[in-house]
């Protein structure tokens, strides 16, 4: 008798889950948008999907009026975490971004676009394999939380225990030094989670320019940190 009220609570659980699936898959869509084509919509599907039916299994409908209220930040921590699992930055590739960085901005000077995975190859006298591994995994981090960036880089251990508090008024001081449509750049990438090219149809700016602004910002906040 117990086992048929298990399974039968099991089901109901089951049911649960499947009714929030669409939201999982439109999740992963609207994620995936904002990575490389490397990643691929269906691992981060999987994830997403993994998670919400554990979380239905566990989920106390007495303690949380809404269980996608109640999933919904815990199935796109998972997807993040999956993206770290990925170790797309190791310590070498950490620096070859950082010189990378400098090419694009010391490149910018005197060209309107951004030079190819070749041109930094022969700028930076590296192989174009390794110049598009590291630019991908450059590009995976930009969709995670200001403080996973932050910790990208050798200063990553000391800006690990930064308070949240002081996180965020050093990123408005700094946004206030930026123009308004700069500002809007940050606002739009990570409080309303668009793509580059919605950000650069909403603006009316390149959507490099706009990568431009943002590791500027990124970079800006690490100095201020680091001070």
């Amino acid at each position: 008798m117990t086992n048929i009220y298990q399974q039968g609570l099991k089901h109901k659980e089951d049911e649960l889950a499947i009714q929030y699936l669409p939201a999982v898959k439109a999740m992963a869509f609207r994620l995936k948008e904002r990575l490389p084509s490397s990643i691929d919509f269906m691992d981060l599907s999987a994830i997403g999907t993994e998670e919400l039916i554990k979380l239905a299994r566990r989920y106390d409908d007495t303690l949380n009026d809404s269980f996608w209220g109640y999933a919904k930040k815990r199935v796109y921590g998972a997807m993040l975490d999956y993206l770290r699992s990925l170790d797309v930055l190791s310590r070498a590739s950490r620096k070859l971004v950082k010189a990378i960085d400098y090419a694009v901005e010391e490149y910018r000077l005197t060209h309107e676009d951004e030079p190819t995975d070749e041109q930094l190859a022969q700028m930076l006298d590296e192989s174009v394999e390794k110049i598009h591994e590291a630019r991908i995994a450059s590009s995976i981090y930009t969709v995670m939380p200001l403080h996973d960036q932050l910790q990208v880089g050798d200063e990553g251990a000391a800006l690990a225990n930064i308070e949240r508090e002081e996180l965020i008024n050093v990123i408005k001081e700094i946004l206030s030094g930026y123009k308004e449509r700069e500002q809007m750049v940050i606002q739009l990438y990570y409080f309303e989670e668009l793509t580059l090219k919605e950000i650069s149809d909403v603006l009316n700016i390149t959507e490099s320019r706009i990568s431009q602004i943002h590791k500027s910002v990124i970079q800006k906040i690490k100095e201020s940190l680091e001070a």
